[in-house]
């Protein structure tokens, strides 16, 4: 099961209709939700991992709670330490009817960093996980709306959702086993039931048409010259008129002359280059010696997109690059389509077959399995 059909069912089902609904509720197995964040996952963040802001905040009846309220100070080998989490005071205020807000967990907690990874390799839009702690019968925001689609799925206890859509509040009652999408701008409020609530949400910040055209065309209006513009236009505006019809018909020619492939090409460098490099288990791999017969496998959420340069074949790996000779392209493709294999399997001769394994190895496309 992939990261999307784990969340929303059927994926193309998902991408070509739920974009135009208000609510969309798929129910899967409760234990393959509350394996990426567990009730005792969030108190071993909150008490015993050190975490600082701004990986959490805290809130209560719609305010967000100032951080000296449940942070101190501390010093690590002579050098201080700020923002780091009072475990004593954040449990007093949970106690008291505070929401825990771990922000940003795709970036410290494992099971959540590989969803995020698989998910954003599989929507093409960069993703986040946020998720709430709530005490029974509490409510950490008021109704309010998000900037970006939302997956929402609850791993400890219910709350229940008031959704509002076009024909007025709707609620939802989220236990374990079942998640929620949020299309942008949806409002909405969650409020813990008899037992403490913790749900995960899932951020999708969507790239646009608007912005891939704003930066195809980045060159063509950069070319435009800055000159000033002509006075004496406010008596007689049929002067600026007809030179702007000039200029626009040069931006035109120029935006026909833009070659979409390559805009393409560095749209996929830019997305890919901005994701973090993602390497657990790297340390095994570094000591792990790679022979013929050694099993790998792809790792989760690392990408491998060639595109074909004439007599070299260019690999984007994320936050790297390769630059390889064309004839290996077979054995990539080998690569791309097996999710587990061993040198051997590769088209190529033993030695380049173990010469690129231990490449990709080395690179992050491939983990010893």
């Amino acid at each position: 099961m992939n990261a999307l059909d784990l969340l929303s069912g059927d994926a193309q089902t998902f991408l070509t209709k739920v974009w135009a609904s208000r609510v969309h509720l798929h129910r899967t197995d409760p234990a393959d939700l509350v394996g990426l964040l567990s009730l005792d996952d969030a108190d071993h963040l909150l008490t015993s991992a050190a975490i600082r802001t701004p990986s959490v905040r805290m809130a209560k009846d719609g305010s967000v709670l100032p951080e000296s309220a449940y942070t101190r100070s501390a010093t690590l080998a002579g050098k201080p330490l700020t923002g780091l989490v009072d475990a004593a005071k954040a449990l007093a205020l949970f106690g008291d009817g505070a929401t825990v807000v771990f922000q940003g967990l795709h970036r410290y907690w494992p099971p959540l960093t590989r969803l995020i990874a698989e998910l954003e390799l599989e929507l093409g839009h960069p993703c986040q996980a946020n998720a709430y702690l709530t005490p029974p019968g509490s409510q950490g925001f008021a109704v309010h709306s998000d900037s970006h689609d939302v997956f929402v799925f609850q791993t400890a206890g219910s709350k229940l959702w008031e959704v509002h859509g076009q024909d007025g509040p709707e609620d939802v009652l989220l236990e374990p086993g079942l998640s929620m999408y949020l299309p942008t701008g949806t409002p909405h409020a969650a409020r813990a039931q008899e037992t403490v609530s913790l749900h995960v949400t899932i951020g999708i910040n969507q790239l646009t048409w608007r912005g891939l055209l704003e930066r195809a065309l980045a060159d063509v209006v950069a070319a435009v010259p800055d000159d000033h513009l002509p006075a004496g236009y406010l008596d007689d505006p049929a002067l600026l008129a007809d030179t702007l019809a000039d200029r626009l018909r040069d931006v035109a020619d120029a935006v026909g002359r833009v070659d979409a492939t390559a805009a393409v090409e560095s749209e996929v460098r830019r997305f890919l280059t901005s994701r973090p490099p993602r390497l657990a288990g790297g340390l095994h791999d570094v000591l792990g010696p790679v022979e013929e017969s050694t099993r790998l496998r792809r790792r989760p959420g690392h990408p491998c997109v060639l595109l074909d340069r004439g007599e070299q074949l260019e690999v984007l790996l994320g936050d790297r690059t390769m630059t390889v000779p064309a004839w290996i392209r077979p054995a990539l493709d080998e690569v791309r389509a097996r999710e587990e294999l061993t040198p051997g399997d590769l088209p190529l001769d033993p030695q380049s077959n173990l010469v690129l394994c231990r490449r990709l190895v080395r690179e992050g496309l491939l983990e010893i399995a």
